[in-house]
């Protein structure tokens, strides 16, 4: 599959649904994948985090900053 096709939705479901792509059952781990934010193992549990791109890293840290700094400017006040 080149890198500008976008994956069906039962490669989707088959790269969520597949073990190796979780490392210690938590942490999903697809090169393959694009997605920043894929859904978890149980759909309904929300979103976790593609730690094999560096883009979805990055925007988790920054997710991280900005909840942290609105914390920290509320608890100033």
């Amino acid at each position: 599959m080149s890198t500008t096709e976008k994956p069906s939705k039962e490669t989707l479901e088959n790269w969520r649904n597949d073990p190796n792509n979780w490392k210690y059952g938590i942490f999903y781990y697809n090169k393959a994948d694009n997605r920043i934010f894929p859904p978890k193992r149980n759909i309904y549990m929300g979103w976790t985090i593609n730690f094999a791109k560096p883009s979805s890293i990055i925007a988790f840290v920054v997710l991280l900053l900005i909840i942290f700094g609105i914390t920290f400017i509320c608890s100033n006040q």
